[in-house]
């Protein structure tokens, strides 16, 4: 398995609590792979997040206790400005990751590159290219503090994606839009998946990490409780027990099977729902 990142053993409790957020967790994540990372509010998803980009413990300080590696090299042997160059980071509201500082949206995606000191022509190239990408050519004279959520979420993403970085950890993209701009930021974030990315979701909408995901982390009070690849996950009878939202598809799956009907196997896509029952069955609830 080609790893990017690796956690062994990390607890971290921040400086000013007695309690701590993560509890000795342990993953690997693989190279171009997606892995969401699940669990209710308050279990500690973003408290993660900030430990794979390396705000803890560069930025925020506390007691970190364990080994975190990212791309062979452990994260405190890393400086902060590094970091940024390969994990680029989106936040969960797009109305603070907007600097503020530049006039048109085309300006705001360039920012970051300047600040790099990247060559003025590449970055005409690289911010053109970005602005198609995720479909925002149209806004490139607007100005950002002008635009809607789902807009500026674009914006957000685009500014980080036009950096080239290796990783991306994107916390809950969705959570203050519409089904459209949902659909657009997750085409988004499918477009870097085949492009090579490796991609780290904390997100609340099962459906769609159902369809995307390829592995999921679950954290529940700071722990991780259930790991591996997304089907077998949701199919663990243990996932039940964590209070957590399931894909709709296998809800309704999962019903039935309390009702009698066999499953060939628990579905997490709509469409493989007619597939998974086993007919046979259905006839014999009815009969019986």
């Amino acid at each position: 398995m080609n790893s990017i990142i690796e956690m062994t053993n990390v607890s971290y409790r921040y400086p000013v609590s007695d309690d701590w957020i993560i509890k000795n967790a342990s993953f690997t994540i693989e190279k171009g792979k997606f892995t969401a990372i699940i669990g209710n509010n308050g279990s500690g998803k973003t408290t993660l997040c900030n430990i794979i980009r390396g705000f803890i413990p560069h930025f925020y300080k506390g007691v970190l206790e364990g080994d975190v590696i990212v791309d062979d090299k452990k994260i405190i042997e890393y400086q902060l400005g590094q970091l940024g160059e390969k994990i680029g980071y989106v936040f969960q509201n797009p109305f603070i990751q907007v600097s503020g500082v530049k006039d048109t949206v085309f300006d705001e995606v360039a920012y970051g590159l300047e600040n790099l000191g990247v060559e003025e022509n590449e970055i005409i190239d690289r911010v053109n290219e970005i602005l198609q990408l995720v479909k925002i050519e149209h806004l490139r004279e607007k100005h950002p503090m002008g635009l809607s959520g789902g807009q500026r979420q674009r914006v957000a993403l685009a500014s980080i994606i036009v950096m080239n970085p290796d990783i991306l950890v994107i916390d809950e993209p969705t959570s203050q839009l519409d089904p459209i701009g949902t659909e657009h930021v997750f085409d988004i974030i499918r477009l870097m998946k085949e492009k090579g990315k490796t991609i780290i979701l904390v997100e609340h909408k099962m459906d769609l990490i159902a369809e995307y995901a390829d592995n999921l982390i679950v954290l529940n009070e700071g722990e991780i409780v259930l790991q591996g690849p997304t089907r077998e996950v949701f199919a663990d009878p243990r996932y039940g027990d964590c209070n957590i939202q399931y894909p709709h598809v296998t809800e309704v799956a999962l019903k039935l099977q309390k009702n009698g009907v066999n499953l060939k196997y628990v579905p997490i896509r709509n469409e493989e729902l007619p597939e998974s029952i086993s007919w046979a069955s259905v006839g014999e609830s009815v009969y019986d």
